[in-house]
């Protein structure tokens, strides 16, 4: 499995609580209308709490602060990607998802990546 991470910070003008209502009741089901032409095998949310709640593991470390949220795309095969770079129905499934994206992402601050998963504890 390929992984997609997408770790997000919400536009400067929008609260947490906004932000997050937003990309679960509209981009959310945005997604999952078009999971098929893009081949997504799973699509999670990690909604962050109130960043008062992890102060306490970011202070020793001197961390950055938190990201509003990181989503998670599963896909089977990097050759599936390749593929979907041909397909028409693929590529306008991706524009109207970043389309999308710029209603509520500060995208030139959210990093996003392909990444493997190796599992370390658990399924």
């Amino acid at each position: 499995m390929i992984k997609l991470t997408f770790a997000l910070v919400r536009l400067p003008h929008l609260t947490r609580e906004q932000f997050q209502d937003y990309w679960f009741h509209t981009h959310g089901p945005l997604v999952a209308s078009v999971k098929d032409v893009l081949r997504i095998r799973r699509y999670v949310q990690l909604h962050s709490m109130d960043e008062a709640v992890s102060d306490g593991i970011r202070a020793p470390r001197n961390a950055p602060p938190q990201f509003d949220g990181v989503a998670q795309l599963w896909y089977d095969s990097l050759e599936d990607l390749t593929e979907m770079a041909d397909d028409p129905a693929a590529r306008e499934a991706g524009r109207l998802l970043l389309e999308d994206e710029r209603k509520f992402i500060d995208l030139p601050k959210s990093p996003l990546w392909w990444g493997e998963e190796k599992v370390i504890i658990g399924g």
